[in-house]
């Protein structure tokens, strides 16, 4: 059987067994779209539309209309921002937040019906492999998206970045001041920001070293994302980005501590070169030749 034929075959047994065809999902008289946003409305305090949006994906249109049924029913609040105005705001009613907990506790009554028939061993089999499913899926399905090096996002990103660089170096991690922000901006630069239920969860830049070199910069992926390939994929658009913009050849440093960047790196076909810049962190340098578009 092909691996997308296992796929869809999983998707329509799971589908059917957790009741998402019902009409009336886990019978609280919502389909099973409304039910998951107000799950997510309740995940929060008060989230906005547009977070909302980004975190489940969903077509504007197609949100306001859910939102609009949830209000109906007496479940949601859909108020302005007080600080600000033109973003609408999303609080659960005290009718709302008595279904959600109704939404929780049979959602978790059903999990547990699920298991039940299972061994101890089987349970733990498949809690392996439906969290290896939901990391491979979420990894397929992440947006890599071209966004300015001030963005909040970015800017997200690159702090959890140098965060775990001061956790991981013995002698902790100092950025400095930063670098120029119009490096990162095209025509010669770019930055690159991952995102997964509207959170950064990897991030990647390039800047000019010279007319025909470029340099990689910024690369990230947090950690509980490694593992499944968003490193490379990453990696894999800072230099079609780069060869976009002329680029010949991509340089990049880092610092011994971090294994697996040296490792994805070196399967990347990049080879260690003298050192060729000032970075006090970084313990060794790659290089390696951009070829022809794939």
């Amino acid at each position: 059987m092909s691996d997308t034929a296992v796929l869809r075959r999983f998707n329509r047994s799971y589908t059917q067994r957790i009741g998402a065809l019902d009409e009336s999902f886990l019978g609280l008289g919502l389909p099973l779209g409304s039910a998951r946003l107000l799950f997510e409305i309740g995940a929060e305090e008060a989230p906005t539309v547009q977070r909302l949006r980004a975190r489940l994906g969903l077509d504007s249109g197609y949100l306001s209309r859910l939102l609009r049924s949830l209000e109906e029913r007496g479940l949601v609040a859909v108020e302005p921002d007080p600080a600000d105005r033109r973003r609408r705001l999303v609080r659960l009613t005290a009718d709302g937040r008595r279904t959600r907990e109704r939404l929780d506790e049979r959602s978790e009554r059903l999990a547990t019906e699920l298991l039940e028939p299972l061994s101890e061993r089987q349970r733990a089999r498949l809690a392996e492999a439906l969290a290896t499913a939901d990391l491979l899926v979420r990894a397929a399905t992440v947006q890599l998206e071209q966004v300015d090096p001030t963005d909040p996002d970015a800017r997200t990103a690159v702090q959890r970045y140098f965060d775990e660089l001061d956790r991981r170096f013995e002698t902790g991690f100092d950025p400095g001041p930063g670098d120029d922000p119009d490096l990162y901006r095209p025509p010669r630069g770019t930055f690159v920001v991952a995102r997964s239920d509207g959170d950064p969860v990897a991030c990647g830049a390039v800047q000019p070293l010279d007319p025909r070199t470029a340099e990689i910069k910024r690369m990230w992926v947090r950690e509980d994302w490694r593992g499944a390939g968003l490193g490379a994929r990453m990696l894999r658009r800072l230099e079609d980005d780069a060869r976009a913009a002329g680029y010949a050849v991509v340089r990049l440093d880092t610092n011994s501590v971090l294994r697996e960047a040296i490792a994805m790196y070196e399967r990347a076909g990049y080879t260690e070169i003298e050192r060729y810049n000032d970075n006090p962190y970084a313990r060794h340098w790659f290089e390696k030749p951009l070829t022809a578009p794939r």
